[in-house]
């Protein structure tokens, strides 16, 4: 066993598609998932459930991934002490990507300019992951839904980044996808793909929230832990529709489009947090700037 056969299977878990990880490890699918079959030869055991149109962890898989990003981190730790970096500051920052679509780019090239020695350890991560690693102290700085901080993160002080109108996607094969917004009416027993309540424990709630004073009930069809790129399959191999905050947008496939409902929902607040006692303080600087370039957007 390689460190190779790591990366690339927590590229493949963390991404929730071997097209996807392929396409981040500058790779062609093929040999990615022969490194991966290889890897549970090895074992012994299966690492993942293969499906048409969608791809999940086995229980074993679960826990070796973990195991497998413990394993990498502390190799990658050892090189940086081997190269003598040693002595730069970290920041780990936990954060959803669809929540900070349009401004972390930014204010990453404005902190990397302004601390040049500081280095940002970005984690793709799902509500409950974010909510879990801050609480342990694993986390410097997190953006996360809104709904899934309701109660807040212990010894974290959370506060409201930006706002996201509430969409829906759906495949260009759709019907609706003809619709320049959709009415709300429309929603009612809509097959919808979602978010599971492992990893995102808060979604369906919330969204059938959003809908209930509508009188409309939503029909979810299919409910998928492993992320947006995975529901992005599931949705396209569906023919149906999923509803997201429109920081999604960044992310969509070609095949996929993004509409707004009339009348428009009650948007979605995104949250960010710092540790409640003694943040570092170039977390607070990083944070400065998340703010300020959503609040630019804002006033454009």
């Amino acid at each position: 066993m390689e460190l190779r056969h790591l990366r690339y299977f927590v590229a493949v878990a963390s991404h929730g598609s071997f097209s996807r990880a392929a396409e981040v490890l500058n790779i062609t699918q093929p040999p990615l998932s022969r490194q991966v079959r290889d890897l549970e030869e090895q074992l012994g055991v299966p690492l993942l459930i293969r499906g048409t149109n969608f791809l999940k962890l086995t229980e074993a898989g679960e826990l070796f991934y973990e195991e497998a990003r413990e394993v990498l981190a502390r190799a990658d730790d050892a090189v940086r002490r081997v190269r003598g970096e040693t002595g730069k500051e970290i920041l780990r920052v936990g954060y959803a990507p669809s929540m900070t679509s349009g401004i972390m780019s930014a204010a990453l090239a404005k902190f990397q300019g302004a601390a040049p020695g500081v280095r940002i350890e970005l984690s793709d991560l799902s509500s409950r992951e974010i909510n879990e690693m801050a609480a342990a102290g694993r986390l410097d700085l997190v953006v996360s839904p809104g709904v899934s901080v309701t109660k807040g993160i212990p010894g974290f002080r959370l506060t409201e980044l930006r706002r996201l109108e509430i969409v829906l996607v759906v495949s260009e094969r759709h019907p609706l996808a003809k619709l320049k917004r959709i009415p709300v009416a429309r929603m009612h027993q809509l097959p919808l793909v979602g978010l599971a309540k492992d990893n995102y424990p808060e979604y369906v709630p919330t969204i059938r929230g959003m809908f209930k004073p509508f009188g409309i009930s939503l029909k979810f069809i299919s409910l998928v832990n492993d992320g947006v790129c995975t529901l992005f399959e599931e949705l396209e191999a569906r023919n149906s529709a999923a509803i997201f905050g429109e920081g999604i947008s960044g992310m969509l496939p070609r095949s996929l489009v993004m509409k707004t409902f009339a009348p428009k929902l009650p948007s979605a607040p995104v949250m960010l947090g710092l540790p409640a006692m003694n943040p570092k303080p170039h977390a607070e600087i990083f944070a400065r700037l998340l703010i300020e370039e959503a609040r630019g957007r804002e006033v454009k």
